[in-house]
Parts: structure tokens; sequence; C-alpha cells
């Protein structure tokens, strides 16, 4: 995933990024206890070696297997023992990676949400996808592989050399004059290995864009008759994936050769060393059995490094990206006004953001609002005073003062309005003049210049979901029920406020468990804008969001619905909303308090 915002691949990534103990604290646990293991490993390296060579030194010598029996009984136990401790690196291992990728996963998409629409605007949705879904998995590899073996190597590499020195100086010199061969081999071939690997995660990620793109667009690209060109081109992006994995593959096993062949070289250097000084009796057998024995397991844990890197390839360049995000979302947090992580959400845990933020002041009066059940329609629509549905709380002050939103290198109209609760805010204008973009900066999703406060607080300083509800001119549904659409995930929203809702978008035709496909597929296009409309009016309802921001909603509609949809919103501003409608219908002034024109313009930055 490219990432203009860090340049994260200036420069390479020590063996463990320390990134991965600020943003993973399961990692630290995790760290201690494979040292743990690998101290215990090392000593039973070291115990196996001793016991085998004392077993056949004594075998040689003619000792009575009565004696034998406690060194092969001893043997056997360090042999169990071994494999316990193998069978614990691999379930600690196991545990800190799902740990690890569900931390990871939970800050990312944390990360993502301090970040903004803006932000996520100039991302593909369907890269950070996969990096949130394989690539977070390949962490499995990393953790249960690459890095227990990294530690190990740390721990039994120098002990396992100074036990050999100590037997036998000759042969430790050999060991520490050749084993920094393997390490150098290792950083040659990891620069190729990371070259290619970084290359077919971009192609994934490119594979993945592509993809959605495509099936995002399928039904424009078969009515021009362009949907196997799309094909093709989906085709070839495939084909160059399976050359850069098989790349990936061909560098590795060919690593893989050239590690076992240097170590099985520098062992064979050690065993001839010891042959001729067995021949000459310059060494007892006792001492060069010991040390011949202990020599592979010196070179052992380095090679199997080289080994499991490759493996874990995936893993480290996943988590460059997930590290990549996390570290922008850090960045942003660290901006003047910004105080960190989460400081967006300014209200306390359980306090209301109207409570928090607003004022009574305002037109408007406290009553909900109650439609006609039978049909919904806006005329039929009723104020019932006392009634407690969180519809009538009073909210803050919406204020925009020469808000001029940013596209490109241009900056477009000022934006001055004030929408209060009870008003109907009517934002105008011909095509190009920014009304769509004016809502963008309320949602966070552009940025702008002039002051924007609600509730004398800076729009900068706040998340758009603790007081905006918000339907733009894509419906942006997905597959599910209609109240599944209609709450987004919201499991604490009632059923009849979901009905309420979708009544007053005029969308009461629709059964709430309609199933629906992809995009909202089985809906015309006016229903699942009256569905989009109804989410806004649903937020709304349950008390979070005493603003409604509502782009072009009745673009899709009749004019016979047109009215009904008009005569809610107007019915949802006496009830205590302040609504901000983006409109070309000249219907729309019939329930506007403001009218706010804009005109296109293009200001230099």
């Amino acid at each position: 995933m490219s990432d203009p915002d860090t340049g994260r691949r200036a420069k390479r990534t020590p063996p463990v990024d320390p990134r991965l103990l600020r943003y993973a604290s399961a990692s630290r646990g995790f760290f201690v206890a494979v040292a743990a293991i690998a101290v215990g490993q090392t000593a039973v390296i070291v115990a196996f070696s001793w016991l085998l060579t004392s077993a056949i030194v004594g075998a040689v010598n003619g000792m009575p297997v009565a004696d034998l029996a406690p060194t092969l009984g001893l043997l056997a136990l360090v042999v169990g023992l071994r494999a316990v401790l193998l069978w614990a690196r691999e379930g600690v291992a196991a545990r800190a990676a799902a740990r690890v990728e569900a931390q990871l996963r939970d800050n990312l998409v944390t990360a993502v949400g301090e970040l903004g629409p803006e932000w996520l605007g100039r991302h593909n949705s369907a890269q950070l996808a996969v990096t949130a879904g394989r690539g977070l998995s390949a962490l499995e590899a990393y953790f249960g592989r690459y890095l227990p073996q990294l530690v190990q190597t740390i721990i039994a590499t120098p002990v396992i050399l100074l036990v050999m020195w100590w037997q036998d100086w000759i042969s430790g010199l050999i060991v520490l004059v050749t084993l920094p061969l393997i390490p150098i081999f290792m950083v040659l071939i990891g620069l190729a290995t990371r070259s290619v690997q970084q290359r077919q995660w971009r192609t994934l990620h490119h594979l993945a864009a592509r993809f959605a793109d495509t099936v995002q667009g399928l039904s424009t690209l078969k009515v021009f008759g362009r949907q196997h060109r799309a094909a093709a081109s989906i085709s070839s992006v495939t084909e160059r994936y399976r050359g850069e994995t098989m790349k990936v593959l061909r560098v590795s096993f060919l690593s893989g050769f050239a590690l076992e062949f240097l170590a099985s070289i520098s062992v064979a250097i050690v065993a001839v060393s010891i042959g001729f000084r067995l021949l000459d009796g310059s060494i007892a057998l006792m001492v060069g059995l010991f040390v011949l024995l202990l020599a592979p397991e010196a070179y052992l844990p380095v090679r199997q490094v080289g080994v499991q890197f490759h493996a874990a390839a995936e893993g480290v360049a996943a988590t460059d990206d997930v590290f990549a995000v996390l570290d922008a979302a850090r960045r942003r947090a660290a901006e003047p006004g910004v105080d960190g992580p989460g400081s967006r959400r300014a209200p306390a845990l359980g306090t209301s953001v109207v409570g928090a933020l607003g004022e009574s002041t305002g037109s408007g009066s406290d009553a909900t609002l109650t439609p006609d059940q039978s049909t919904g329609s806006g005329p039929e629509t009723t104020l019932t005073p006392g009634q407690s549905t969180g519809s009538g709380r009073r909210g803050g002050v919406l204020t925009l003062e020469g808000v001029q939103v940013r596209r490109g290198d241009r900056l477009l109209s000022p934006v001055d309005l004030v929408a209060r609760p009870g008003d109907v805010v009517l934002v105008e204008g011909p095509s190009g003049s920014g009304k769509s973009s004016a809502l963008a900066a309320l949602r966070g999703a552009a940025t702008f210049e002039g002051r924007a406060t609600y509730g004398h607080r800076d729009l900068r300083a706040l998340a758009p979901s603790d007081w905006l509800a918000w339907a733009g001119q894509r419906p942006g549904l997905v597959s599910g029920r209609v109240r599944d659409n209609v709450a987004l995930g919201d499991d604490s929203l009632e059923p009849a406020v979901v009905a309420r809702a979708l009544a007053l978008a005029c969308a009461d035709d629709l059964d709430p468990d309609l199933e629906l496909g992809v995009q909202g597929a089985g809906l015309s296009g006016g229903q699942a804008q009256r569905v989009a409309v109804a989410r806004a009016f649903a937020r709304h309802l349950a008390g979070r969001a005493p603003v409604i921001a509502l782009d072009e909603p009745s673009s899709a509609l009749d004019a016979a619905t047109e009215t009904r949809l008009w005569a809610s919103v107007r019915a949802l501003a006496d009830a205590g909303a302040a609504v901000v409608l983006v409109s070309h219908r000249v219907s729309a002034r019939d329930i506007a308090d403001t009218v706010v024109r804009l005109e296109p313009a293009g200001v230099p930055a």
C-alpha cells in the first residue's frame, strides 16, 4: 500500500521493528516467555550432546549396560524435555500471534477512525482490507517461526560457541571465523527477498483494488460493453502476481540452499580438524565427539533464522503497512488542537454530546415526533409533546464562517451559515459550486479553511459521529436486511425507531426484514436513497445526532414522494433538529428557514 504520508520504506527496519512493542503490548510478554524457553532449549541441547557423548564413549570403552542405564535414562528425559519445550514454544507463539493480530487489527480500525474520512478518501479501502485481513493473518508465521527462532539464535549461538571454546578452543575458533559468513549471506539474500516480497505485496494490493473497482462498476462496464477489457486487465494483474510469487519462492529456495551449503562446509571443517587431532592423540574422544555434536547446533539457529525469514516476509510487509497507518494517526494526534488519540470525541464516556456541547438556544420545541403508523405520510406526521424518544433534545448551534473547502490546489467558494435547533438551512447552487463539499467538511471528509463550530467547539476537534447524522448522494448500502442497513451495526437501536425512521423517509412500504444483496441489490434507486435517508433519521431519533445533513435526498424521488419527504424533514426540525439540506429542487424552499446560495469559484491556494 503506497502511503504518501509516511515514506515508510525510505530505510530498512531492524529484524524486530520497535513499533511492534509500542502498538502491540501483547508482544512484550511473548518475548519474555520465548526467551525463557530459549534458555531451557539451549541447556537441553548442551545436556543432550554431553549425555549422548558419554553414552557413546562408555559403550566404546566397554562399559556394562547397567552402568550406562542412568546415562541413557537421563538422555531419554532430556529428549522428552526438548520435545516439551518445543511444544511450549509453538503454543506460546500461536497464542501471541492471535493476540497481536487482534490487537493490531483493533488499533488499525481505531487509527482509521481517528484519521477520519478525509484520510480514508485518499487511500484505497480494498488495500486496507487486504492488510487488515490476509496481511495480519500472515503474522502467524512471523510470530510462530521467525521471532522464536531469532530469540533462540541470540541466546543459543553464543552459549554453544562458549561451551565449544571451553572444551576445544581450536573448534571454537573455526566456528567463530566461519559463523559470520552465514549472517553476511543472510543480509544479502534478505535484501533480495525483501525487494521481491514487497513487489509481490504491492501487486496483491493492486489486484485487490482493481477487482473491487471492477465489481463496483460492473453494471456500467456491461452497459458500455467493456466488461471483457476489465476481465483482461484483472487477468493481467493476476498473472503478474503469480510471477512475483514464483520469484519469491525461487529466491527462498536458492537462499535456503546457500545457507545449508555454508553451514555444511563449516561443520565439515570442524569435523576434519577433530578427526586429524584424534588420530595424533592431541584431543580426547570424549571432548572431540562432544564438540562435534555441538558444531551443527551452533550453526542451526542462524541458518533457521534465514529460512524462517522467508516464511514471515508477507507478515513483515503487512506490519509495515499497519505501522504506517498507526504512525499517521500518532502524528495526527500530536498536531496542535488535537490532544491525543480519541480526543476528537470530546464528551466523556456516557455523556450526551448534546449535554456536553449544546446550548438551549434557537427555535424549535421540546416535542418529539410521532408519524402516523398507518401511512407514514408527511402531511399526517404530527408532534406529540412528552414522548421520550430522545429526538427532542436540544442541540448546539452549527456555525460556518468563511469556510472554504480545499480541492487540490484551489479553494472553493466560502460558505457562511448558521443552523440552530429547529432550523432547516437549504444550501443551493449550480453544479460545482461546492454544496456537497461543504457537507464533506462537516463530516471530516475534506480539509477547509475558515471557522466551523458546533456548540462553540471547533469541528476539527470533534468526531462527526458524535453530533451529525448524514445521508449522501450514494446510498452506501450493504448486503443484509433493510433494518440492518438503517441501524448500521447499532444493536441498541430499537425496532420501533427503525420503523419510525423508515416511515419518515417514505420507505414504510419496505419490509424491514427484506434481505438485500451486495451494495443493496434488490432495491430501486429511489428505494435505496430512502433507506439511506432513514439511516440518518434513525440516528437522530435515537438521540445520537442533533444535526441532520442531507445531500440531494430527493434526487431519485417522484414529486409526490418528495413532498412527503420534505414534510418529514420539516417535522424533524420542528421537533428540535438542526437540518442542513443540499438540494437543487425548487420545492425544497417551501420548508427552508434559511437559503444559502453558492456560486462556482476557484481561488489558487
